[in-house]
């Protein structure tokens, strides 16, 4: 069963992988992806580049004066019960290293039932600057990896009030200008698999995935100059299940964009890479099976089959497990991405050259 693909493909800039086997990414601590110059090869750069996690939010409806309202009424929306001044309050305690962590779990929990907590969060004097101080405080507890549960859930309470500012179309593009991303990258570059240390990374690709959720054009062509597509991919490798997903999904998003797609088909070791891990999560979905999982990596191949060169590649490396009936069971109710295989495979078909028994030639 093939999941990796031939070291050489017409139609790329660069026809092999550098010397050694080495990944086409190339992961930095800055905010760049590149490999030196004296490699001879052109990596990820960044000139081409320019919740998911998040719960539903709830909907708020029209409520009657206290005095009218009957006792057998169902409790009012909880944007009702939201006493401003309390948000207020928890807003300027987050400039107090005494009260913060209080009002970091507080504003956290009431970050769906306020609508305009974002521009409130991002305007008041301080507040976003206490947040960026809560994730750097955790930078030395990375390396060696001692970060506690305690530690993890404080942090991840500031991710989630950065995920309401990313999230908001008022406060996006600031969150982007100002590069905050970029602050929770090294927190993608963890690989302990302790529970505080997973619940970081999946915090983490929360903020992006709330970015790339609204698919703008702004955050992606952010997001290429940044490592965020080797991190994905490492993550996508040896993460948990749902982090899996996460970066997955994040991946997909990039690819659906016509920049993202032509930067990652731009040569062939970045292709190569990409259709690499995809391969070995196919094989590994084979084995442990998730449906949801699965529907991402699916869709990631259908849109790399819609670049040329790419489809040239993949007819010779698609996973088998894609072509037989391996995941029939698992996709039996999800006509959707039984669809989008479908295309795939015909997408693969179109244009194939084949000799007169009807077995495809390989290209020239």
């Amino acid at each position: 069963m093939r999941t990796a693909c031939p070291q050489r493909r017409p139609g790329f800039s660069r026809p092999s992988l550098a010397s050694g086997g080495e990944s086409e990414f190339t992961l930095l601590s800055g905010d760049t992806c590149s490999k030196p110059e004296d490699a001879g090869t052109s990596r990820w750069r960044t000139s081409f580049w320019p919740r998911i996690l998040r719960g539903k939010g709830q909907t708020l409806g029209l409520l009657t004066p206290p005095r009218a309202r009957r006792r057998e009424e169902p409790v009012p929306t909880a944007l009702a019960q939201v006493d401003r001044e309390k948000i207020y309050q928890w807003i300027n305690e987050l400039s107090s290293p005494e009260t913060r962590e209080n009002a970091l779990l507080e504003l956290s929990k009431k970050r769906e039932s306020v609508p305009d907590l974002a521009p409130m969060l991002w305007h008041s004097f301080g507040t976003i600057a206490a947040l960026l101080q809560e994730i750097v405080n955790i930078y030395p507890s990375i390396n060696p990896p001692t970060l506690t549960a305690h530690q993890s859930n404080r942090v991840c309470n500031a991710l989630a009030l950065l995920q309401c500012v990313a999230s908001h179309p008022e406060t996006r593009s600031a969150f982007l200008a100002a590069h905050i991303p970029l602050f929770l990258y090294p927190f993608l570059h963890t690989v302990s698999k302790t529970r505080p240390f997973e619940y970081l990374r999946l915090t983490s690709l929360g903020v992006i995935g709330a970015l790339v959720k609204t698919d703008e054009q702004e955050v992606i062509n952010f997001l290429l100059t940044t490592e965020i597509i080797p991190l994905c991919l490492r993550i996508m490798e040896s993460g948990s299940e749902l982090s899996k997903t996460v970066a997955t999904f994040i991946l997909q998003k990039i690819l659906l964009d016509d920049t993202g797609l032509a930067y990652i088909c731009q040569t062939y070791e970045r292709f190569s890479h990409v259709a690499m891990i995809l391969g070995k999560m196919v094989l590994q979905l084979s084995k442990e099976p998730s449906a949801r999982l699965l529907k991402h990596v699916v869709r990631c191949y259908l849109r790399l089959s819609d670049n040329p060169r790419a489809r040239e590649a993949l007819r010779q490396c698609l996973p088998d497990q894609l072509k037989d009936t391996t995941f029939a069971q698992v996709l039996k109710d999800d006509t959707t991405t039984k669809r989008w295989l479908a295309q795939l495979v015909k997408n693969l078909q179109e244009g194939q050259v084949t000799d007169p028994r009807g077995i495809p030639l390989p290209p020239q």
